[in-house]
């Protein structure tokens, strides 16, 4: 094998890709690029963008929270949302995205609060992740 093997798994789908050049995704301490024999590497990972470059096509997925094992040949992702570009509703998003800045006005409690970034951050991360796949096209 040349490339990486890709897995992104979510408490509802399991997505995996062969031979992948690079994947770029989120870190807590910022952008992680991983090629191939990459050092092993356990470490969180934040909402935000995945991009997969396997030859000259280039994939975006938006992500929310998890972590990421990486291995010479492997990236293991576990996330609590995996979307792709092409699957997510914009529109959808974008209301997600006022609800919470709307709820993040209000007097709120700490888990209340966290909730609502939460559901910033990924609506946020699938608003990037799809103007920039419109963008591209």
């Amino acid at each position: 094998m040349t490339g990486l093997v890709l897995e992104i798994v979510t408490p509802d789908s399991h997505s995996r890709w062969e031979n992948v050049d690079m994947v770029t995704l989120p870190g807590m301490e910022g952008e992680l690029g991983i090629y191939p024999n990459h050092v092993p590497l356990m470490t969180q990972i934040i909402p935000g963008e995945v991009v997969i470059k396997k030859g000259s096509e280039e994939i975006l997925v938006a992500i929310g929270e998890g972590f990421v094992e990486i291995t010479a040949g492997r990236v293991a992702i576990m996330t609590d949302m995996a979307i792709s570009a092409n699957d997510i509703d914009e529109a959808k998003a974008e209301e997600a995205r006022r609800k919470a800045e709307a709820l993040l006005q209000q007097k709120l409690s700490d888990e209340e609060i966290a909730a609502a970034n939460a559901t910033l951050s990924k609506s946020l991360a699938q608003l990037k992740i799809k103007r920039r796949a419109r963008k591209s096209i």
